[in-house]
């Protein structure tokens, strides 16, 4: 009798082979299904098209409905408040009802043009990081064409630079020449970006001396915390601008918070270790006051964020080109202190 368990074997059948089947095209293989691959290098093309599930958000947007419902109270309260001032004013006088419709309207324009430039500077910020999302999904998958419309994207966003005239028509003379996909990125990160980086670079640098000079020579410290804010506000702006963002107060908020984020991923707040030994050292401290290595300090941990600010602001990853380090944006800040241990 035999068993109704027993093991059996299947063979696979060959595929059929493809020599002189022109213009045929095989069905496409089910996401469900297993695909046998030959080579290495198939595998990331087999994986194309795969599924891959997503956890589902569990928590409630009671924040969100909580905000949205105290902002619609205070906007009922807002409107109600000066549609009664207007009415009180056109019974006692006329044309000051007027008046005051009149700037009532003026108040509604700005404030829808203050509406419009924050979308603006949000939609801006989304283009370049979807850009950027783009790009190494590109590299990721060996995306041939995707690279080629990240790089004709990328000369888009910059097309109304001047100094970047001469990179954008070197690339598009490339046209669809057959190029590796870190090639093509990479030509376009050297050719668009560099120039760019080299500005963000520069702003870093002064960003970290000024920080660096005034929290030495300040006589108070709550003028050293105003300060530092106020010169990473500006920092960020300054290469959020550089590389095409433009942020309003709330595109700000946004990039901030990926800026403290990549800060985090990236460890922290945390500089050099042999940095940190050189500012603090046993040796420097007995040759240099306190209240230069706290300015000193402060002027690395800016130049860090400055680091952070242009890795979220940057429309490409670093491909080709050398991502900046601490040392090249705030290594003259030690200079002066390396000079007073020799003496």
């Amino acid at each position: 009798m035999t068993s109704p368990n027993r093991p059996r074997a299947f063979r696979i059948p060959a595929a059929e082979p493809a020599e002189g089947l022109e213009g045929i095209v095989p069905p496409p293989v089910p996401p469900n299904a297993v695909r046998i691959v030959e080579e290495p290098f198939e595998i990331v093309e087999a994986a194309d098209g795969t599924a891959v599930p997503v956890a589902p958000k569990s928590r409630a947007p009671w924040l969100s409905v909580l905000m949205l419902a105290l902002g619609g109270l205070v906007s009922l309260g807002v409107g109600l408040s000066l549609e009664r001032m207007i009415a009180d004013l056109f019974s006692a006088a006329p044309w000051l009802g007027g008046v005051a419709l009149a700037l009532l309207v003026l108040a509604a324009i700005a404030f829808l043009a203050l509406v419009m430039r924050e979308l603006a500077g949000i939609w801006r910020e989304r283009r370049i990081e979807k850009l950027r999302a783009k790009a190494i999904e590109a590299i990721a998958t060996r995306d041939h064409t995707g690279a080629q419309a990240v790089v004709a994207e990328l000369c888009t966003l910059y097309a109304t630079r001047t100094g970047l005239a001469a990179g954008r028509q070197r690339l598009k003379a490339l046209g669809d020449t057959i190029l590796d996909v870190d090639d093509r990125i990479g030509l376009a990160e050297h050719e668009l970006l560099e120039p760019l980086d080299r500005q963000a670079r520069n702003a870093i640098a002064s960003a970290a001396k000024q920080v660096s000079a005034v929290t030495a020579l300040s006589p108070r410290a709550i003028v050293d915390v105003a300060f530092v804010v106020f010169a990473a506000v500006r920092l960020l702006r300054q290469i959020a601008t550089i590389y095409g963002g433009r942020p309003g107060f709330l595109g700000f908020l946004r990039l901030a918070r990926a800026a403290f984020a990549h800060l985090t991923v990236t460890g922290g707040m945390a500089v050099g270790e042999s940095m940190i030994q050189q500012v603090l050292g046993l040796g420097i401290a007995a040759r240099v006051s306190a209240k230069l290595g706290e300015g000193v300090l402060n002027g690395l941990m800016t130049a860090r964020f400055g680091l952070a600010a242009l890795a979220v602001c940057r429309p490409l990853p670093f491909v080709r080109e050398e991502p900046p380090r601490l040392a090249d944006v705030a290594g003259e800040l030690l200079k002066p202190m390396g000079g007073a241990e020799k003496a």
